[in-house]
């Protein structure tokens, strides 16, 4: 904490921004009025407008992580050439959606640098990632660089050790480049916190970009990153893909290595956070996926799992479960609109459909809700007191909690396995149950601040159960997507989410889906969820 020591957290969080924006190159910053003005709400066309880059360095940022690799590989791109394009795309995406936390431009070219020398001097590539950019939430840690993990406290402060996955990613290949923007202990379904703001996102500025790796997203949205890593304990790599458009996967715990990542509340090991890929393509989550599973984490990651990427064959006519409603916060029109034509499509091309109660689903909230603030809030509020910076509005809860003490902590574990014993036991009654179709939350995007339910993502944390977002290429649409008008809230908030609902807001934002599946099917997953965006295509 010696970086910080005596400075409030208003200076660090000045400190903090005017350390970042004078590492992206003067030549590439954008004067004020030459960009975007405040009222132009989608800037995803603002890379190729701003002039910063060439046309091939286009053709580059816009291509699938997957293409870049093979293109590389060809000899028809070199590393350097691909990672200064992305350095300046992500450059430019941060001067208009305040993505990025820390930047790596130096080294990464510099590594990339060494890559081409490697490939010229033995005709071959290090890794399946060669010359790769590829961006990475703020809680990974490289030595000399902060993970702030939201925190005015940790923005300053160097760390002096490595992530496993990063050392991982590098020895595939993969060129680190930036680290991006979070919400304050990662524990905010938005990205915003005290010291570097809110990542809004690309798509419309007014919606909110998810959270908690809602800097991955609004990044990768812009071409920014063709493939970025970010986290998930309560729906934090889902729900920011689902706001923007893009795809992940939430793994079972154990199955990618999150050793030695940094967290706002170090020891919470009743929920398990997990950390995935994100990306604008299938095939780019499994490239990642296939590559650091065969990287052998398991070695390096004292609670990653032993099993070795597998081949899957999917059955000709896959069986869904659909869950239309989670009986606590009914899917806003658009989602609802989306889920009733994706079932109609897949019904067309085959599928067995059978619908799928939310038994068990507000109980696993109750639990998700508990487990996060079992210690009252404590981790937190110590972090916040180094620089006396207060809780968000946001973490209201965290600032209220009252701690649960050891027993009571152990009750609620038994009351876990309880709800996990029932779902398995109701899933295999389900004879020949593939996964679960649904919402990856009640939103299209919701407006900057009005994100209030996790409830469609975070029960499959507590179940542990692997999951994929994926946009369904349908639209919001003002004109068709209303509110019934018999429409009847489940509670409160249900009622509040109608209320919040702007028709005009989220029109053309893609809608996407989340598909589930047990525990520790990834491939099955990636498969499913790739055979359903092409049979919806």
């Amino acid at each position: 904490m010696a970086a910080v020591q005596g400075l409030d957290w208003t200076d660090v969080a000045a400190k903090a921004q005017t350390k970042l924006i004078n590492s992206i190159p003067a030549e590439w910053r954008i004067p004020y009025n030459q960009l975007p003005p405040d009222e132009q709400l989608d800037v995803t066309s603002f890379p190729k407008q701003s002039g910063l880059l060439t046309d091939e360095e286009l053709k580059i940022t816009e291509s699938f992580a997957t293409e870049i690799v093979g293109a590389v590989a060809a000899g028809e791109w070199t590393a350097e050439e691909v990672t200064r394009a992305f350095c300046k795309r992500a450059a430019i995406a941060h001067q208009v959606t305040r993505c990025l936390t820390v930047v790596l431009f130096d080294e990464a070219i510099s590594q990339a640098k060494k890559l081409d020398q490697h490939f010229f001097r033995h005709g071959k590539t290090v890794g399946p990632l060669h010359g790769l950019p590829v961006s990475l939430k703020d809680n990974f840690n490289i030595p000399g660089k902060p993970s702030s993990v939201g925190f005015c406290g940790w923005a300053l402060e160097p760390m002096r050790h490595e992530s496993t996955i990063v050392g991982i990613l590098r020895e595939q290949g993969a060129i680190i480049y930036v680290k991006t923007n979070v919400p304050t202990a990662m524990m905010i379904a938005e990205s915003v916190n005290n010291c570097y703001g809110r990542t809004v996102n690309p798509l419309n500025r007014a919606l909110t970009s998810g959270g908690s790796s809602g800097g991955e997203s609004a990044l990768i949205a812009m071409c920014g990153s063709p493939l970025g890593v970010g986290t998930d304990i309560g729906g934090s790599l889902r729900i920011p893909a689902a706001c923007t458009g893009i795809f992940t996967i939430r793994p079972s715990y154990g199955r990618f290595p999150h050793f030695d990542a940094r967290s706002g509340m170090a020891g919470q090991e009743a929920v398990g956070s997990v950390h995935g890929p994100m990306a604008r393509s299938v095939a780019d989550l499994r490239l990642w996926a296939e590559s650091v599973v065969n990287a052998g984490p398991w070695l390096r990651d004292p609670k990653c799992i032993e099993i070795p990427w597998r081949q899957v064959v999917l059955k000709p006519k896959p069986k869904l479960a659909v869950l239309w409603d989670n009986g606590m916060i009914t899917p806003t029109p658009p989602v609802t609109r989306a889920l009733r034509n994706a079932v109609k499509a897949l019904k067309s091309k085959g599928y067995e459909v059978v619908d799928w109660s939310p038994e068990g689903h507000e109980e696993a909230s109750d639990l998700l809700a508990k487990f996060f603030v079992a210690d009252g809030g404590k981790s937190v509020r110590s972090i916040l007191e180094t620089t006396g910076e207060p809780f968000r509005p946001e973490m209201k809860d965290y600032e209220d909690a009252k701690e649960l003490g050891v027993h009571g902590l152990w009750q609620l574990h038994i009351q876990r396995t309880g709800l996990s014993k029932r779902y398995l036991d109701r899933w295999a009654a389900c004879e020949g149950l593939d996964a679960i179709l649904g919402p990856t939350t009640p939103y299209a995007a919701p407006k900057n601040g009005d994100f209030k339910s996790v409830s469609y993502t975070g029960v499959f944390n507590i179940l542990d159960y692997t999951a994929t977002s994926f946009p369904t290429g349908m639209f919001a649409d003002k004109e068709v997507d209303v509110y019934p008008s018999d429409f009847q809230p489940h509670n409160d908030l249900d009622d509040e989410t109608r209320r919040d609902y702007d028709a005009a807001a989220v029109h053309g934002i893609p809608i996407s889906l989340q598909l589930t599946g047990r525990r520790l099917e990834e491939e099955k997953m990636l498969a499913l969820t790739e055979k359903i965006v092409a049979d919806l295509s």
